[in-house]
């Protein structure tokens, strides 16, 4: 049996999601226990608990920040883990093909086929897209801070954006590899699992999530006010060729805040305090992901 935790603040009616989520599994010949969740739910626990149980996969259906939750407790099991991308922006269902609409993603699960795919770490805490430190954890708080108050989403964030990059001064880091350290003050460190491109119309996209690598970048001669520009040569093609941005791969890093006990960081999207220093590592093949059959182009992409 298949169990699917469906995020009831995802993909529209949460009654008629559930109803078309179960329908295409029926319809599958897959047989499935579908578990709704809320604020409220320990989702964690509940997949510990259909681990335990002896589910024959667990199904993530929901945005970014479901799918990172189980896939966290799925890491370094056998247990095969779907996703029905019922979120905004789907990062992770996009990087591994995973159709986005709904049905054709219930058949993908239906066809059994698995990839073991790496896993990003940071002092124990699991990630399946990226974690970052400096700008990105302070726009996310006064981004809930902002939609606490009425706003909404996008306009929340585009506030948010605006007052972070006017007022951030910068975070000082220590990072280390196997090959050196470097001090240098930087308005982000950004730590993804695997690499990341970082200009043209793929900006923000991963083209393998095999590489056993996690890809660290960083902007130590920019200001926050200054980043703006830097995203326009991105999209531009011309990233790569700014001596402010520096980027590199690596199995292990290790990052230190001088004079910080506690630091905000990001998880996947998820703002966490930390006491640094930050011991980031990659965990090669640990997730076992359904995925489509390589070449083919799935539908809703």
């Amino acid at each position: 049996m298949v169990t699917v935790f469906l995020n009831s603040a995802a993909g529209g009616q949460p009654q008629d999601t559930r109803d078309r989520v179960a329908a295409f599994f029926e319809q599958s010949g897959v047989e499935a226990r579908i578990v709704p969740l809320d604020a409220r739910a320990d989702l964690q626990a509940a997949v510990r608990s259909a681990v335990a149980s002896g589910a024959d996969s667990v199904v993530a259906a929901g945005g970014d920040g479901t799918v990172s939750s189980i896939a966290a407790v799925l890491a370094g099991t056998a247990t095969p883990f779907g996703v029905l991308p019922l979120g905004t922006l789907n990062h992770f269902a996009k990087d591994l093909g995973i159709p986005l609409e709904l049905e054709a993603a219930v058949k993908t699960i239906a066809a059994r086929r698995t990839i073991a795919v790496d896993v990003g770490d940071v002092n124990g805490q699991p990630f399946i897209n990226n974690s970052s430190i400096g700008l990105y954890p302070d726009i996310v708080v006064e981004r809930e801070a902002l939609r606490a108050t009425g706003y909404r989403k996008w306009t929340a964030l585009a506030v948010a954006t605006t007052r972070v990059l006017s007022r951030y001064p910068g975070l000082v880091v220590r990072v280390t590899t196997a090959e050196e350290t470097r001090v240098l003050r930087t308005p982000f460190l950004f730590v993804g699992n695997n690499e990341y491109e970082v200009e043209g119309i793929r900006t923000g996209k991963r083209a393998v999530l095999t590489q056993g690598q996690l890809f660290a970048c960083l902007a130590p001669r920019l200001r926050a006010r200054d980043l703006p520009i830097l995203a326009a040569l991105a999209l531009a093609g011309r990233a790569k060729r700014n001596p402010a941005l520096a980027s590199f791969t690596t199995t292990e890093l290790r990052v230190d805040t001088p004079g910080r006990r506690r630091i905000r960081i990001a998880l996947d999207g998820e703002v966490v305090s930390m006491a640094p220093p930050l011991h980031y590592r990659v965990r090669p093949a640990s997730l076992n992901v359904i995925c489509p059959e390589p070449g083919i182009q799935p539908s809703g992409r």
